[in-house]
């Protein structure tokens, strides 16, 4: 019968700690089982899980692959029947953030043909998806892409030819 007062833990499962420093006849007295000298007999040693002691790190060997494209365009993207359900006949990116289907200013807005939409309506947005201006163009909408301005560098006076030459 078991009751709380003979409680006890399945044999094997509990092992005694190992006791160092506690003389040449525990087999663990002296270094501890340190070893002679060194940083790592000392205490407060603590590795790091890179370090390699010397050896090449292995972000050093492994080859480079691939690259990222620093001029790609991040898009917020919506599915065509997120802007049926909005129940709006004019979308823009300014009314899809006031209703709070895209949560980001001033990133541009995608449109994706995922679902249906059944009523015209007339969206602006960045970007759209072949699929997307089918199905608002086949029930009755009209779609408009924005384009984003460029910045353009200004030439100087040496770059454009009109300068005085000396």
């Amino acid at each position: 019968m078991f009751n709380l007062s003979n409680l006890k833990p399945s044999p094997g499962s509990v092992k005694n700690r190992k006791r160092l420093g506690r003389g040449p006849g525990s087999g663990t007295g002296k270094t501890s089982g340190k070893g002679h000298k060194g940083q790592k007999s000392r205490s407060g040693y603590k590795s790091k899980p890179w370090n390699e002691g010397g050896q090449m790190p292995l972000q050093r060997r492994l080859p480079k692959r691939g690259f990222t494209n620093i001029f790609r365009t991040e898009y917020q993207e919506i599915a065509v029947s997120r802007l049926a359900s909005l129940g709006i006949e004019n979308i823009t990116p300014e009314v899809l953030l006031e209703k709070k289907a895209v949560s980001r200013k001033g990133i541009p807005v995608k449109i994706l043909g995922n679902g249906e939409i059944d009523k015209a309506v007339s969206v602006k947005a960045h970007a759209f998806s072949k699929s997307a201006i089918e199905k608002i163009e086949k029930a009755g909408g009209k779609i408009e892409i924005i384009r984003k301005n460029k910045k353009r560098k200004k030439k100087s006076a040496s770059e454009s030819g009109g300068g005085e030459t000396g």
